[in-house]
């Protein structure tokens, strides 16, 4: 989660919500992906961390399905990254910060594969004081 946060504060530097998202081989503990949010930079409100993590990672991979994967996330993802990590088969997945406006276990709870593991409140203090201080220094 700490790779996770760092990303996430490369995203609090350009501007961009602070999120950050990182993709481990469950088996060898290898980084295959690391990304944060871009959806300002890349004009495209699909560029959240996870996806961006997600892509890189089955690039890396050779394959499209992520099932010997642990994807790290700073916030609760979206419904739309949850459906992602559905169609990925995401193995297991570990979230800071609760999302209770936009993340995935209000409108969605059931989206992950049956099979992903999820864990939450990983450093969730510290992903939800960068969450906090961007959007208050914004304010």
């Amino acid at each position: 989660m700490r790779l996770a946060l760092q990303q996430a504060e490369l995203a609090y530097h350009a501007g961009e919500v602070p999120i950050g998202a990182v993709v481990v081989h469950i088996g060898s503990g290898r980084v295959l992906a690391r990304a944060f949010n871009q959806t300002e930079v890349l004009h495209d409100p699909t560029a959240h961390a996870e996806m961006l993590a997600i892509t890189a990672a089955t690039q890396r991979m050779g394959g499209k399905y992520l099932e010997q994967c642990a994807l790290y996330v700073t916030v609760e993802p979206c419904p739309m990254c949850a459906g992602a990590m559905l169609w990925g088969r995401v193995g297991c997945l570990v979230f800071g910060a609760s999302d209770a406006k936009k993340g995935y276990t209000r409108y969605a709870p059931q989206i992950l594969h049956p099979r992903t593991e999820v864990v939450s409140g990983v450093l969730g203090q510290e992903c939800q004081a960068l969450m906090q201080h961007f959007f208050q220094a914004r304010r």
